[in-house]
């Protein structure tokens, strides 16, 4: 990053009657929600790259990933603050881009994190590759039913690039590879309550579904919930981690699931702030991976290491 784009920070800084102080180094991390432990995870990564760099930081965000508004005001305050870097997970690729360019605009460096924006504005994006990591869903479901039968998923929103890309990424693999398989139902539900009442109305509907897929962690729990209190014999797959889904897949309520390097997200985006102001470059990208999970390979130290509480 640019000297220029310090000296507009700080210029922005002085004319909202902050003191200019270097010697500390301050990073707003602004996540989709907090009702999730994978954000607790980001989080906690974060914390952690941010005592080793030397940096302050602060983690916010809405109470809830349904919450666009209020997560777009989270962002113009941190903005008016003037930060010597930002980081941001979008809600919406599309609708926060403006409140973006005010940063860009004031020499702020960005970094887009787990769900990236549909602008060049962002230095980086550390994230997982979602279309590759639902395809990794889709075929573990597929396996599981013989790869033939009627299929449904639950995506947690439709306007995030992580809801767009797992949806788009399990649907293609399905239609690609699995011609006996049919999609029959999709539904969107971010929460635990509402994908419960979703996967029991797609069974009631279609009773003789195989399998679901749920594309994050309160999708999943509420897939798990409704398989349990309808007693329905199919194949459920999640995606994230966390101790309801991960107790769900030892108990065989789920089959498996997909998790992210969460931890790993939060320090990304902490390290590539500290590069981005020294002037290092940043590829476009930075993948920080997916593993596929179940009752046989959890306990793997590889695994392990990337599945959370």
């Amino acid at each position: 990053m640019k000297k220029t784009l310090l000296t507009s920070a700080l210029a922005l800084g002085l004319a909202f009657g902050a003191a200019p102080s270097f010697a500390e180094t301050y990073f707003p991390i602004i996540a989709k929600g907090f009702s999730h432990q994978f954000w607790q995870a980001v989080k906690a990564g974060a914390e952690e790259a941010a005592a080793r760099n030397g940096v302050t930081i602060t983690f916010e965000g809405p109470n809830t990933e349904a919450e666009i508004d209020k997560q777009t005001d989270i962002l113009n305050a941190a903005i008016a603050k003037a930060p010597q870097g930002l980081g941001f997970a979008a809600l919406d690729s599309q609708a926060q881009v403006p409140a973006l360019q005010k940063a860009a605009d004031a020499g702020i460096p960005i970094v887009a994190f787990d769900s990236g924006v549909d602008s060049d504005l962002p230095l980086t994006t550390c994230t997982t590759d979602n279309m590759a990591a639902a395809a990794a869903a889709a075929d573990g479901l597929a396996k599981a039913i013989g790869e033939e039968g009627k299929i449904a998923a639950v995506i947690h929103d439709q306007t995030s690039a992580t809801g767009i890309g797992r949806r788009d990424g399990f649907l293609n693999r399905i239609k690609e590879a699995y011609p006996n398989i049919e999609v029959v139902d999709v539904q969107y539900a971010n929460d635990a309550l509402k994908a419960t009442d979703n996967v029991k109305a797609m069974l009631q509907a279609n009773p003789d579904i195989k399998g679901i897929f749920a594309s994050n962690e309160g999708a999943a729990i509420g897939l798990a919930v409704a398989i349990k209190e309808s007693g329905a014999a199919i194949v459920g797959v999640g995606f994230d981690s966390g101790k309801s889904q991960k107790d769900a897949i030892m108990d065989g309520t789920l089959i498996g699931s997909v998790t992210q390097n969460p931890v790993g997200i939060g320090q990304c985006v902490v390290d590539s702030l500290a590069k981005a102001i020294k002037g290092e470059e940043l590829p476009k990208v930075i993948d920080t991976g997916f593993y596929w999970y179940d009752k046989t390979n959890m306990a793997d130290p590889q695994i392990a290491a990337v599945l959370y509480d």
